[in-house]
Parts: structure tokens; C-alpha cells; sequence
């Protein structure tokens, strides 16, 4: 199901561009012109992120974040503003919002600080200390993992691990047979504030692959589940 964004931006041509950045990248957009009509709009859906330019007429983005949190709402939220002055974003952070996006922007980082927004509102969270319980040295399906060396051992060979890669051991290696999202493999590998896509993920996966799985073109150990994430299944 997609995503489903709410944008108070009064600038016509920007908040044109806003819905469709936004809808070409997946997302179903609903658009409001002032503070006034989010607000209106914002109880007729269940919107997953809202979008708040700060200068709006009849209702600013401060007022309206102020009276969403006031009724309850968690929805995570995103400032655009052309003011950068620090006592601004605290005014803004104080009232209950969840990230800043100055104008003028580029595609890239709203993008990536939209999906980091999703990602700490939807994420299953995986065990602050994945690995707590594994001893030093444990196993990955063939691979015989150093927690100390940063190593991996596999059919003879050694490779080193980064701290990312070894980090994605620990969790595989803490969640046997659990379906792990993306999101949740982020949030463990990177921390919630991290603002890159799920492509980044896919690229330490497939380079920790190379380095634990005796074929790293047919997976064995760290097993895609399509649309969803991964898996790890222990090996016999």
C-alpha cells in the first residue's frame, strides 16, 4: 500500500513540484493550500507523513504542528522553511516536529528524509544489542564469524568485516528464521536518524554475502524474501 503524504505549501509552482516529486516516487498525495486546509483535510485519511511549509496564511506550519500534536497525533513531520536560524528549528522541534528540509531543497534529500521519516514510524525494532548474546566467535551459515577480529572464515579463506557488515552478522546470527524488513535492518545497521535509502542496505548485504557464503551468487545463509527484506537460515 502506498505511503500517504499531506503538503500545506502555499507557493503554487513549489507545491506542484512537491506532489510530483512525490508521486513519482510512489507516493499518493493529497495537497493543501494553507495551514487551515490541512487541517481540515487532515482528519479525512490516514496520512503517514505531512509536509508543513512554516510561512502559510491563515494557519502557519507552527500552528498547525502545535494543534496536531495537541489532539494526539504522532504523525511524523516535516518543516520546509527558507529561515536556517537555529532558534527557528527549536521553536519547531519543540512544538512536536520531526525533521527540516530548507528551501531551497533538492529531490534527493526530501526523498531520503521522507523515507527516513517512514522508517522510524513503521519499523519493527529489532533489540537495541542484536548481538548481546553471542559469544566472540559464533557461526553464519558456513561462516565462522570474530567478533573481536572483525573477521569472517569461509570454505579456507578470510575476509575482513567492516563494522556495518559485522553489525548485519550480529543481527542474522541473533533473528534465525525471522524475516528481517529493510527498514528494521536499517534502523539496527545505521541508527533511525540515518536519512540514505534501502538501496545502501542491499549493497552491504551483497558485499557481507561475498564474505560469508560459499557461493555468494546462490545464497545459502542470508536468503532474499522479495518486497519484504531478508532471512537468515542456519545451515545443517
Amino acid at each position: 500500500m502506498k505511503a500517504r503524504i499531506l503538503i500545506a505549501e502555499d507557493d503554487a509552482n513549489i507545491r506542484l513540484g512537491l506532489i510530483a516529486t512525490l508521486e513519482s516516487d510512489g507516493y499518493a498525495v493529497t495537497a493543501a493550500s494553507d495551514g487551515a486546509q490541512a487541517l481540515r483535510l487532515f482528519p479525512q485519511e490516514k496520512f503517514d507523513v505531512v509536509i508543513l511549509d512554516v510561512m502559510m496564511p491563515q494557519k502557519s506550519g507552527y500552528d498547525v504542528c502545535r494543534e496536531l500534536r495537541a489532539k494526539g497525533s504522532a504523525v511524523p513531520i516535516l518543516f520546509l522553511t527558507a529561515k536556517g536560524e537555529e532558534v527557528d528549528k527549536v521553536v519547531g522541534l519543540k512544538l512536536g516536529a520531526d525533521d527540516y528540509v530548507l528551501k531551497p531543497f533538492g529531490v534527493h534529500e526530501l526523498l531520503a528524509r521522507v523515507e527516513a521519516l517512514l522508517r522510524r514510524a513503521r519499523t519493527a525494532h529489532l533489540p537495541a544489542a542484536a548481538g548481546a548474546e553471542l559469544p566472540p566467535v559464533f557461526r553464519l551459515g558456513a561462516a565462522e564469524i570474530d567478533r573481536r577480529k572483525f573477521t569472517a572464515v569461509v570454505a579456507g579463506r578470510t575476509a575482513a568485516l567492516t563494522a556495518r557488515e559485522l553489525k548485519l552478522a550480529e543481527v542474522f546470527a541473533a533473528h534465525p528464521g525471522e524475516v528481517l524488513t529493510r527498514d528494521a535492518l536499517l534502523n539496527a545497521g545505521w541508527g533511525v536518524g540515518y536519512f540514505g535509502t534501502t538501496r545502501t542496505l542491499d549493497q552491504h548485504v551483497a558485499q557481507l554475502r561475498k564474505k560469508v557464503e560459499p557461493e555468494p551468487d546462490a545464497p545459502r545463509a542470508i536468503v532474499t524474501v522479495h518486497g519484504v527484506g531478508y532471512r537468515y537460515d542456519m545451515q545443517p
